[in-house]
């Protein structure tokens, strides 16, 4: 028997549909039927996507890592230079909480305190991190380089510390439904931590 002609918009769709979903409900307190019905596709269709729920969570980690490395590139483009760069890319994701009613925070933090037993997810979520990491970190090298950033701690190191104090703002900006979690975040790190 034929295998069916698989549709990579159908494929984008669901990972577009999940990211929301998991988002907003959870991994675990997300259906796959809940998804196949709002992509409208029928319930065997699923696993010729993806073999299993899992492998749906890791491809929606992947595609949240894409998405956030289009975002970086964007932010980037334009911009008069790499700090100003950086900023403008945290600025976007603070534009969207505020968009969202400070409500869902990071999909990829989100699943990392959910998937804590899958350690598939656990090293998809990881990779997404380091990738997230590296695209702060050329920018921030180039800004050390232009003697706009500290450079007496490694490029990677401040971008690490930067995801890390942003995800802990996140979770506080989800508590408080505030932005100013985030806006002291962005202040304290990108004008007095990152500053020479």
């Amino acid at each position: 028997m034929a295998r069916p002609r698989l549709s990579e918009d159908t494929r984008r769709r669901l990972l577009e549909v999940s990211a929301a979903q998991f988002l907003r409900q959870g991994y675990h307190g997300t259906g796959i039927k809940d998804l196949l019905d709002r992509v409208e596709i029928p319930k065997g269709s699923f696993y010729n996507y993806f073999p299993s729920k899992e492998a749906l969570g890791v491809a929606t980690i992947e595609y949240t890592a894409r998405c956030t490395a289009a975002a970086l590139t964007s932010a980037f483009d334009g911009a008069p230079d790499p700090l100003s760069g950086v900023r403008a890319f945290f600025e976007s994701l603070l534009a969207h909480f505020e968009d969202n009613d400070f409500t869902g925070g990071c999909l990829l933090a989100n699943l990392a305190c959910e998937l804590d037993d899958s350690e598939t997810c656990r090293v998809a979520i990881s990779v997404a991190y380091r990738q997230w990491r590296d695209g702060l970190a050329g920018p921030l090298a180039a800004a050390q380089a232009a003697g706009t950033v500290r450079d007496d701690v490694p490029a990677e190191e401040l971008a690490d510390t930067l995801i890390e104090a942003w995800e802990g703002a996140v979770i506080r900006m989800k508590v408080d439904r505030s932005a100013a979690p985030l806006r002291r975040c962005m202040r304290l790190l990108l004008d007095g931590y990152l500053r020479p």
